[in-house]
C-alpha cells in the first residue's frame, strides 16, 4: 500500500497543495499508529497498519518536491540529505527508545487510561509513539508553499498521465539506470541491516538488548552522518562543474559501501565487526541523498513528485521488500545452514554492491544529457 498509493498520492502532490498533502499524511498515520494500540484482532491491526503505510506515501515525494522549489540545485543535495536523515534518527530511536519504552511498560504490568480502560505494553507503547504526530501535522500546515519553479514538461497536454508517460520512454535509460541502481544498494543494505540483529545473536553469542542499542546509535548517528554527507558532497561537485554531481555522488558511496558491506558479517571479532557497521551504515545512507536530488533536477516541474514516487516504489519493491529476503533465501538454499548467515550476507551485498556500480556508470551519460537539454528549453 505504501509503494503502490504512493504513485496517485504524487499525482495530487504535483498539481495540489503539498503541505496541506503531508500535514494529511502525518494526521493520518498517527491516527492509525494510536488506532494500531487499540487492535484487539489481527484484521483489526493488519487495517491499522495499512492506514500507517497509505499514510507515509504522502510525505516524500511531496517533500522532494517542496525542496527542490526551496533551494537551487548546487545546494539541494544539502537539503534532501538533512530532511532524509531523519529515516536514521528514526531507526535508531526505535531501537533505543522502543525497547526502552516496552521495558519499562511492562515492568508496570500495562497502564490504564481512562475511557479506553487497561492497555498491554506493546498496545500503550502505540498510542504513545502515534498521537503526538497530530502537533507535527499541525506545525507543517504552518511552512510557506513554495512557488514551484523549472520548466513544466509534457508538450501541449503536459499535466496527463500520458504526459508523464512520454517523458519516462524519452528518458527511459535515464530512469531505468538510476531506478535501478539506487534500489541495488537498497538492497545491499537491508540484506545486512535486516538480518544485523539476528546475525549478532547467532554468529555472535550477543544479548539482543545489547545489539539492539548498539546498532540503533549506530544507525541514527553514522546513518544520519552519512546522508547529510552525501548530499554535501553532491553540492561540492555541482559548485565544481560536475554535470552529473548527484550521480556521481551516488556512484562513489556504492564503491565505498563494497569492502564494508562484505567484511563486516565475515569477522571473526564481534567487536571489530559491530565497528565495521559504523562505515557500513555512514556509505549506505551516503547516496541517497543525491539519488533524490537527481530527479528533482532531471524531473519537470510538474513531474517531480511522480517521478519520485516511482522511484520509491522501485527502491522499496526491491531494496527493501527483497533485500532481506535475498539473504533469506541465500541462507536457506544456497548454504542450507542457519549458521551461515553471515556468508549469505556478504554474498548479497557483493554481488548487489557490484551491479549497482554498473548501473549507476551507465546512469553518468544519460543524466548529463538531459540536463543540457532542460538548459536549452530554459533558455
Amino acid at each position: 500500500f505504501y509503494t503502490l498509493l504512493g504513485i496517485p498520492i504524487a499525482r495530487l502532490a504535483d498539481h495540489r497543495s503539498r503541505k496541506g498533502l503531508i500535514a494529511a499524511g502525518i494526521a493520518l498515520w498517527s491516527l492509525a499508529t494510536a488506532a494500531g494500540g487499540l487492535a484487539r484482532s489481527f484484521a483489526h491491526l493488519f487495517t491499522a497498519r495499512v492506514a500507517v503505510g497509505v499514510g507515509e506515501a504522502a510525505l516524500s515525494p511531496a517533500a522532494y518536491s517542496m525542496l527542490a522549489d526551496l533551494f537551487p540545485p548546487e545546494r539541494l543535495g544539502r537539503a534532501i540529505g538533512i530532511y532524509s536523515s531523519g529515516v536514521f534518527l528514526g531507526i535508531g530511536l526505535s531501537f533505543v527508545i522502543g525497547g526502552v519504552l516496552i521495558a519499562h511498560l511492562e515492568a508496570l504490568g500495562g497502564v490504564t487510561v481512562p475511557v479506553l480502560g487497561h492497555l498491554q505494553s506493546w498496545q500503550a507503547t502505540f498510542m504513545i509513539v502515534g498521537l503526538p504526530g497530530l502537533v507535527v501535522a499541525a506545525l507543517v500546515l504552518t511552512l510557506p508553499e513554495p512557488t514551484r519553479r523549472g520548466i513544466s514538461g509534457g508538450g501541449n497536454d503536459p499535466d496527463s498521465v500520458a504526459a508523464v508517460w512520454r517523458w519516462l520512454k524519452r528518458h527511459r535509460r535515464l530512469y531505468i539506470t538510476h531506478f535501478v541502481g539506487f534500489a541495488l544498494l537498497a538492497l545491499v543494505f537491508n540484506a545486512n541491516m535486516g538480518w544485523a540483529p539476528e546475525f549478532f545473536i547467532r554468529i555472535h553469542d550477543m544479548e539482543r538488548a545489547q545489539v539492539g542499542t548498539q546498532l540503533g546509535i549506530i544507525a541514527a548517528v553514522f546513518g544520519g552522518l552519512g546522508i547529510v554527507s552525501g548530499g554535501l558532497y553532491s553540492d561540492y561537485l555541482a559548485r565544481r562543474g560536475h554535470p552529473s554531481a548527484p550521480i556521481k555522488a551516488g556512484l562513489v558511496g556504492a564503491i565505498l559501501i563494497i569492502p564494508f558491506a562484505v567484511l563486516a558479517p565475515l569477522v571473526g571479532d564481534p567487536g571489530l565487526a559491530m565497528l565495521l557497521f559504523c562505515p557500513l551504515l555512514f556509505f549506505s545512507s551516503f547516496p541517497y541523498g543525491p539519488a533524490a536530488a537527481a530527479l528533482q533536477i532531471i524531473s519537470p516541474s510538474n513531474m517531480r513528485a511522480q517521478f519520485s514516487a516511482l522511484y520509491l516504489f522501485v527502491v522499496n519493491l526491491l531494496g527493501i521488500g527483497f533485500g532481506a529476503t535475498a539473504t533469506a533465501l541465500a541462507t536457506d538454499y544456497l548454504f542450507r545452514d542457519e549458521l551461515r548467515l553471515h556468508w549469505s550476507m556478504a554474498l548479497i551485498a557483493a554481488v548487489g554492491g557490484v551491479l549497482s556500480v554498473v548501473f549507476l556508470a551507465a546512469c553518468l551519460g544519460p543524466f548529463r544529457q538531459c540536463r543540457q537539454e532542460l538548459s536549452g528549453d530554459r533558455r
